[in-house]
């Protein structure tokens, strides 16, 4: 049994305003080709397909061309919904999908039935049982209860998440049987797990109630595909726990990761290997930085990956001379006739006058939200208790506004 394991496509994505259409179609093209190419059964997107809870219809009609071009394929494909999609809108297409070898999940629920799935090879026959989990809320398996406190709250949402792998595992258990033995068993999750190794595009999830969840509360599933992570790594070092990381560099500080999606190979046994293929890079990002001096050579080295047609998109971090009131100017001229264009200028803070000047010369297109509470609160002097419980609170009202936008 071959399953393609990918993730946070993030379609419909503006990027500092610019639109990654043209990447996500090139990437949808080369995955179509691997898919035919290497007789692929089942593709898996494990989370995050859209970007937003409300993406643009250029994208809904991407992963609808995608949906109708993998039917041609031979191959099936799973999909399930990460914390920046919309429940409601991932499932109204769910029983019209259907039809075209597609099956969604776009959340846990009562009826453990529908998140186990049978997934047949391309003769038909039954290949694998998947524990299809998307991005578990704490809503959808948590009730709240008064007085506990921020503890309480992490291991009670932590033992329900690991409660409801455990009773889907179980079943899978059972349908094996039923089946007459012999299926490996994949579980999914659109989660982050201790020790996973993050990046700035990443959003936290569960902030204030679960942070991280143990890599030992994951049952003991064949292979187990998790999205929401970008960068593709091994949980804790095990090759069958894996992030398969974003197809497109979604942020600059992962502009040098080889982007890929994984190949698994699955028999009766269990799991067979696990290959990377690496995703081919359809416009070049890159973050320099460095002073105006020493600028120009950095430059000239990623120029070289740029066209006229498909310019180099710039980070510039600006050391040393970050106090100067023209340094977009200065830049601009720096980069006039390359093939590159700069989306975010970013001063280097501390190398010249501090307090109040300094602070005059930050905007908000430098800032995140987090970091404009926590520059907030270096203006006060607060006790370390109260710090940690208002920076906590800050981004718990953040995670559920970007829950509701879902």
């Amino acid at each position: 049994m071959r399953i393609l394991h990918t993730s946070d496509w993030h379609l419909g994505q503006h990027f500092m305003g610019k639109t990654r259409q043209a990447e996500h179609q090139a990437f949808c093209r080369w995955l179509i080709e691997q898919v035919r190419e290497r007789q692929v059964d089942a593709v898996l997107i494990a989370g995050d397909v859209f970007d937003t809870g409300a993406p643009p219809s250029y994208a809904r009609e991407q992963y609808n061309q995608f949906i109708v071009e993998l039917l041609d394929t031979g191959a099936s494909l799973v999909v399930l919904a990460g914390n920046h999609d919309s429940v409601a809108m991932l499932g109204e297409s769910r029983a019209l999908l259907a039809q075209l070898g597609t099956r969604v999940v776009p959340a846990v629920g009562t009826d453990l039935d529908q998140q186990l799935l049978v997934l047949k090879r391309r003769n038909g026959e039954p290949g694998a049982i998947l524990c299809a989990i998307p991005f578990i809320r704490p809503r959808d398996v948590l009730q709240s209860q008064a007085g506990q406190s921020a503890a309480d709250k992490q291991l009670s949402l932590q033992q329900a998440i690991q409660d409801h792998y455990q009773q889907l595992f179980a079943l899978a258990e059972q349908r094996r049987n039923e089946l007459g033995g012999g299926l490996p068993i994949i579980a999914s999750g659109h989660l982050t797990t201790v020790g996973a190794s993050a990046s700035e595009s990443v959003r936290e999830i569960y902030v204030g109630a679960l942070e991280a969840f143990p890599t030992s509360a994951f049952p003991a599933a064949d292979y187990i595909a998790l999205g929401h992570i970008h960068r593709p790594q091994k949980v804790g070092g095990l090759e069958h726990i894996r992030y398969c990381g974003s197809p497109i560099a979604l942020a600059f500080d992962e502009a040098k990761q080889q982007k890929q999606v994984l190949l698994v190979e699955l028999d009766s046994i269990g799991l067979h290997q696990v290959e990377a293929l690496p995703v081919p890079c359809f416009q070049p990002l890159h973050s320099v930085r460095g002073s105006l001096d020493e600028l120009p050579a950095q430059l000239a080295e990623v120029t070289r990956e740029g066209t006229p047609e498909r310019p180099v998109w710039l980070e510039v971090l600006v050391s040393t001379d970050d106090y100067l009131s023209d340094l977009q100017a200065r830049l601009a001229a720096l980069c006039e006739g390359l093939p590159v264009e700069v989306l975010r200028i970013r001063r280097e803070r501390g190398n010249a006058q501090p307090g109040l000047a300094r602070a005059a010369r930050e905007t908000l297109d430098e800032l995140n939200p987090e970091e404009v509470f926590d520059k907030r609160l270096e203006s006060e002097v607060l006790e370390d208790g109260l710090h940690r419980e208002l920076l906590g609170l800050h981004r718990q009202v953040l995670a559920d506004l970007r829950e509701d936008q879902a």
